[in-house]
């Protein structure tokens, strides 16, 4: 048994990778939220909270708040990612890595997402400066840029993984997909979301391919992959997520349509039984363990649902519009219809 426990904690390795852009977000919001209670306290917009109001003109002190809370996040992260998670590894020179095929893509949704995400917040956050809408544009592209794209440096230094031109490249859909908008439309009609529930997993012991009964299971397996919290599981459970492409019906419709403009459809993409980057076979001490595809194919999942765009609620409340455009980056609970790569079409009365 202390073999056992020796081998799951010497192969740490294998943890899935895909949680450090969504570290950064929850930081981004975590910066919005403190630019937003920084203007109170500096007395800027008098009593309000709401965090995204444009100040009319620029204001250089709502400058010098959110140039030293973004200074501050993006030290924070890059050092600490650096010296708690790449200093466990060895490094070596600048390097490639081919990681299309890890999570059935997945992984390269979530940079999407996160990319996005962070283009967004920072495009309102220079607005609220007072900074104009060109120059707000670029400040969104060029940070969602630039702290995605740490990651992928500091990987491609790592021995045990590499710079990802896939990662990157997602990376790049996001941003573009923000600038093309907000340039163009000047609107975010098509948003990137995301939802994320708890699965549960098996504790029941898994037979090894030498045919014996080992003390392992599903449940082990996941803890080490993904974390034994809803956190962890949150950021890096992939079966337990998906992630969404959020589109505004009514902004496509004339003015005097009866569509309503919070109403959302929302298109989703998934994947289930990923127990490891390309294959579901891993090592716990001298044993393999192989699940057998006809028990746990791996396979994707199409989603169509409704969705709320809590950007376009406009309550009085300062507070409410934070809260709103804040909780806006997640999908909505709603009905959903799923097709999978299996030939199934299921529906959903509540998708989480």
């Amino acid at each position: 048994m202390n073999q056992y426990i020796n081998a799951k904690l010497s192969n740490l390795y294998i943890v899935n990778t895909g949680w450090k852009p969504k570290i950064m977000l929850l930081l981004t919001l975590l910066l919005t939220y403190s630019i937003g209670r920084a203007q109170s306290d500096i007395g800027v917009n008098d009593n309000s909270l709401q965090l995204f109001e444009p100040a009319p003109e620029f204001d250089q002190r709502r400058f010098n708040v959110a140039l030293g809370a973004t200074g501050v996040t993006f030290t924070t992260f890059a050092i600490g990612l650096n010296n708690v998670w790449y200093a466990q590894y060895e490094r070596e020179g600048f390097h490639l890595f081919n990681d299309w095929h890890e999570w059935e893509q997945m992984d390269k949704m979530g940079h999407a997402y996160t990319s996005y995400i962070q283009s967004h917040l920072w495009y309102q956050g220079s607005r609220w400066t007072g900074l104009n809408e060109d120059n707000s544009i670029m400040v969104g592209a060029i940070a969602g840029t630039l702290f995605q794209s740490t990651v992928e440096v500091l990987d491609g230094f790592s021995k045990e993984w590499g710079f990802s031109l896939g990662d990157m490249g997602f990376n790049m859909v996001g941003v573009s997909s923000f600038w093309l908008q907000q340039k163009y439309w000047g609107d975010q009609r098509i948003k990137f979301k995301m939802s994320s529930f708890p699965k549960s997993y098996s504790d029941h012991l898994l037979q090894n391919e030498q045919g014996a009964y080992f003390p392992t299971s599903l449940d082990d397996r996941t803890n080490d992959l993904f974390g034994e919290n809803y956190l962890t599981s949150f950021l890096k459970d992939y079966n337990a997520q998906t992630i969404w492409t959020s589109i505004n019906i009514a902004s496509f419709l004339h003015d005097d349509s009866r569509w309503p403009d919070w109403l959302n459809v929302a298109i989703g993409y998934g994947a289930e039984n990923m127990y490891g980057g390309f294959e579901n076979q891993w090592e716990v001490a001298e044993f393999t363990f192989t699940l057998p595809e006809s028990e746990y194919p791996r396979y994707r999942q199409f989603y169509l649902a409704l969705d709320l765009d809590l950007d376009r609620f406009k309550p009085k409340s300062h507070f409410l519009r934070t809260l709103f455009s804040i909780l806006n980056v997640f999908k909505t609970p709603s009905p959903a219809i799923e097709i999978t790569t299996r030939g199934e079409i299921l529906f959903h009365f509540i998708h989480l």
